[in-house]
This record gives C-alpha cells, structure tokens and sequence, in this order.
C-alpha cells in the first residue's frame, strides 16, 4: 500500500480512537482483552482500508469494522470460555451514577441491541445505523424506539429501588 494511505490510515485512526475505546468497551471488561481487541480492529481496519472507499464518513466506516471484530471476538471468546459473571451494578459518585446506570443497563443489553444503542447515542441517524449494520432503516427506527422506552423504564425502576 502506498505511503500516503499508511499515513492517512494512521491519521484517521488517531482523530478516530475514541470510537475503538468506546465500543471495545460495551463489550470487554478484561484490560488484557481491551489491549488485544484494540489491536485486533486496528489490523481489521488496516487489511480493509483499501476498500474504503469515502462513500460514508471514515468515523461510519470504522464503527463498522470495530462492531464486526468485536462481534467475532465475542462469538469466539464464548464458544472457549464460560459466560462471564454479570457486572456489578455501578457505585459511582452522585455525580455520575446516572451515566454509569445507563452504561451498566445498555451493557446488559444483547449485542445487536447493545450496538444500536451506542451508535443512536453517539449521534448517528437511524439512516446511518442501518448502513453500518446491514439491516434496514424502519428495524432500526422501531428497534430504537422500543429500546429507548426499555431503557427508561429500566432507568426509572433502579432510581425507585425496584430494579
């Protein structure tokens, strides 16, 4: 490949990182994993930006790379290992309990939900969803509208002690 894709690859990856963290984050808990996973999706990345092709922004294209190796990691990790033990409700300070009651009930999420959740809330439009994930545009809008009024029912029920 030539230099001036390696520099531009390494470029966006850099202004994009916090996309990898973040999803690499739903989904693994060990920080070994993390380190690996990390890896594994800027590999990913890097044997298919050749077929980038600029159609959606580079930040769509990444998600979709980092979901897919994520996903395959997963898949893998459970057929050789036991179900990991479900996290811990969090314990916070006062002043981020709620974003860290809503990061716990979305991780608790199935992975395709789990996936539509992150992406609606990093701002994506359902449109865009749709293309990242292969599905079409009106699952999404439905998907997430049941998700959202699960989300804040779920929300709702922890806040009284009902959870």
């Amino acid at each position: 490949m030539p230099k001036h894709l390696q520099y531009q690859y390494i470029n966006l990856v850099q202004q994009h990182a916090g996309i990898i963290h973040k999803v690499i984050g739903l989904y693994v808990d060990d920080p070994e994993d993390k380190k690996d996973l990390y890896q594994e999706v800027l590999l990913q990345g890097w044997k298919s930006f050749g077929s980038f092709k600029g159609d959606a922004a580079f930040s769509t294209w990444l998600y979709k790379v980092c979901l897919n190796t994520v996903l395959t990691f997963k898949r893998r990790e459970y057929k050789f290992k036991e179900a990991i033990a479900e996290a811990e409700p969090p314990t916070q300070t006062v002043k981020n309990e709620n974003s860290e009651l809503l990061y716990y009930l979305i991780k608790q999420l199935p992975e395709v939900d789990r996936m539509l959740m992150i992406l609606h809330l990093d701002g994506y439009k359902n449109i865009e969803i749709a293309e990242i994930t292969g599905t079409k545009q009106n699952y999404v809008n439905v998907k997430i509208h049941r998700l959202k009024n699960q989300l804040i029912t779920q929300f709702k029920n922890k806040a009284n002690g009902s959870f």
